[in-house]
């Protein structure tokens, strides 16, 4: 009888820490790893990307797992941005610099490193050289907002930055460049960018690229070859409009529409991320 007894009360015993384990909240790496191992999500990682589908999906998951603030996100809407990366076929690596998805206010936004401008410049075909970079003090000699010509060939004196430059031309010939001076991209990204105030803003974290992107991506989209890649890549990161702030642990499912290329066929398919709910295994 006593036996009988013990043995009940540790069977209920091991029931109800089963069921605080069911309650507990999903972790979100939890959440972004059911996702990743959904079936629609590898069928749409695979016609992108082929045979990189499961490096590039171990990829989303530690820059998700490396990133407190994008976790404060829905592991679907940072899977949403990151497919925009998957469509031009640009690694989300942050330390290769080519793309990134941040969070801002709790909402994941894709971002196109000038890594990834440069590449998919050279994937028009159209440019013989295209560049951006840091000018330091003692380098600046000169500069013809006329004609576009810049000469930064002086001796650099010290390691302060004072601007940044842009230059391409193109393979029939035609060559310009840009400058501007450290004050003028700060008051340029004031202006324009809707991130620039917030603590996590890259623009607080990393000035120096964030200034070498805005001068490569000014100087394309005024004198540059747009492929229609470059088009869409400069769409992308538009900022969405958020009604409401969302976060990992919200039960509220949101609809994440993918637009994929097949680099094969050159098929182009929409998707409606996801059809079903996604589950986590605990």
């Amino acid at each position: 009888m006593a036996n009988t007894v013990t043995n009940a009360n540790g069977i209920i015993a091991q029931a109800a820490q089963a069921q605080m384990e069911a309650s507990k909240p999903k972790k979100p790496g939890a959440i972004m790893q059911s996702l990743l191992d959904n079936e629609q999500t590898k069928k749409i990682l695979q016609n992108a990307l082929h045979e990189n589908a499961d490096s590039y999906a171990a990829s989303i998951l530690d820059l998700y797992n490396s990133d407190k603030t994008l976790q404060q996100c829905q592991p679907k809407l940072v899977f949403g941005e990151c497919l925009k990366a998957v469509s031009l076929k640009l690694p989300i690596n942050k330390q290769l610099g080519f793309a990134y998805v941040v969070a801002y206010k709790g909402i994941p936004q894709f971002q196109i490193g000038y890594k990834g401008l440069i590449q998919l410049c050279m994937r028009t075909g159209q440019y013989k050289h295209i560049n951006a970079g840091e000018v330091y003090e003692g380098e600046y000699q000169g500069y013809s907002k006329l004609t576009g010509e810049l000469d930064i060939s002086g001796e650099r004196t010290s390691d302060k930055v004072i601007g940044y430059f842009a230059y391409l031309e193109t393979l029939n010939g035609f060559t310009h460049s840009m400058y501007w001076t450290k004050e003028e991209v700060e008051r340029h990204a004031k202006k324009y960018s809707k991130s620039f105030s917030y603590s996590s803003s890259a623009w607080k974290t990393d000035f120096d690229k964030m200034a070498v992107k805005t001068m490569l991506r000014n100087l394309l989209s005024h004198y540059g070859y747009m492929s229609v890649e470059m088009m869409n890549a400069f769409s992308a990161e538009e900022p969405k409009k958020a009604t409401e702030e969302t976060s990992a642990q919200d039960d509220d499912i949101v609809d994440v529409d993918a637009t994929i290329v097949d680099t094969n066929t050159g098929e182009v398919t929409e998707q409606e991320l996801f059809d079903n709910d996604i589950s986590v295994q605990n």
